[in-house]
């Protein structure tokens, strides 16, 4: 069954529409595809491509909860079910040895992620082969790729190539480099781990107003006086900027992800091909601000429903650059909010 309703924070995506995230293409394709089952397992077996295709495969709805807040519900995805394909192979998983399963991407940086073994049993993952009944395209992991159900989707490797069984547990690339939650429930919003920053050290950082190259995940910089802040390439996932000044800030290629920047005023600001994915943008001033090449899944301009409020609408006007790529990556409500803000401040 899947639930209609998403979880908090989470937007729902047009429906013609799957938001290509992370790497696009696989790092190797020159060698035949395969997957290949090890670790504590009796003997180490590898499947080919053909081989996979040619196993029972069952179709499932699943709900794709992406971490940089956009949802897609009820996607149609077929495959073969993770448990058949080790019961078929005879590979015994259920010993007191293992305790948690590793799943390896082919891809230039070797993407994986884990989860216990108990968890693998509950949510019954599938090697996904098609999505909404046609193959997987490449830049979506195709031609094939883990789908994990009730995670948020970074738990579900693209282009899969190794699946190990483990008797502890190992972090995977986007827990261990980019800070995100080892747990991965959408329903209680594990995004990312605790920021490893002192506040002793964030203090200092904030003050030198040079942020350019830092991994500063989850920093608490609220409120403050930022004007002219130096943060070029600067890792930012999860910050918080909220009622900031921000005034001709150089934030280009900078990642924020997931960004508190509510109320903030980023007049004349730079970011250009920033990554907002997921970052909430809500009543933030934009007037004069360069967003040309940002990516923008997910991210927020204006609180919609009964009880949104007229201050938490960005403002926005003929003079705030954003190219047609950035504005079509915005779901619906969010797109029609800035064209029609552009437009007004045309006819004022």
């Amino acid at each position: 069954m899947t639930d209609n309703t998403l979880p908090p924070n989470q937007q729902l995506v047009r429906g013609d529409r799957w938001p290509i995230v992370g790497e696009r293409h696989p790092g190797d394709t020159d060698s035949p595809w395969s997957l290949e089952i090890c670790g504590c397992v009796s003997s180490s077996r590898t499947f080919s491509l053909d081989e996979i295709q040619a196993m029972p495969q069952v179709v499932r709805q699943i709900d794709v909860h992406c971490v940089t807040r956009w949802s897609k519900p009820a996607m149609s995805f077929t495959g073969v079910r993770l448990l058949d394909l080790l019961h078929d192979s005879g590979t015994p998983i259920w010993t007191g040895e293992v305790k948690f399963v590793s799943f390896v991407a082919r891809s230039e940086r070797n993407h994986s992620t884990s989860l216990p073994l108990s968890e693998v049993l509950e949510l019954d993952p599938i090697i996904a082969l098609q999505a909404e009944g046609k193959p997987l395209a490449t830049e979506n992991g195709g031609p094939m790729r883990m789908v994990v159900p009730g995670k948020y989707f970074y738990k579900s490797v693209k282009w899969i190539r190794r699946i190990e069984f483990l008797n502890e547990e190992r972090l995977g690339y986007w827990e261990s480099e980019a800070g995100y939650h080892n747990g991965a429930d959408p329903w209680h919003e594990e995004r990312y781990m605790a920021p490893t920053l002192t506040k002793q050290a964030a203090l200092r950082v904030i003050e030198s107003r040079d942020f350019r190259g830092q991994d500063l995940r989850g920093i608490q910089a609220s409120h403050r006086d930022l004007a002219g802040l130096k943060a070029t390439n600067a890792k930012l996932r999860d910050a918080d900027f909220q009622s900031c000044n921000l005034q001709q800030a150089e934030l280009r290629n900078a990642n924020l992800s997931n960004a508190k920047l509510q109320m903030a005023d980023l007049r004349e600001a730079c970011l250009e091909n920033a990554d907002l994915e997921g970052a909430d943008l809500s009543g933030a001033d934009l007037r004069h601000c360069n967003l040309r090449g940002a990516s923008l899944f997910g991210a927020t301009f204006c609180q919609f429903g009964r009880d949104a409020m007229p201050s938490l609408a960005a403002k926005i006007d003929s003079a705030t650059q954003l190219d047609v790529a950035s504005l079509d990556a915005l779901v619906e409500d969010q797109k029609a909010f800035v064209l029609n803000a552009i437009e007004s401040s045309r006819s004022d």
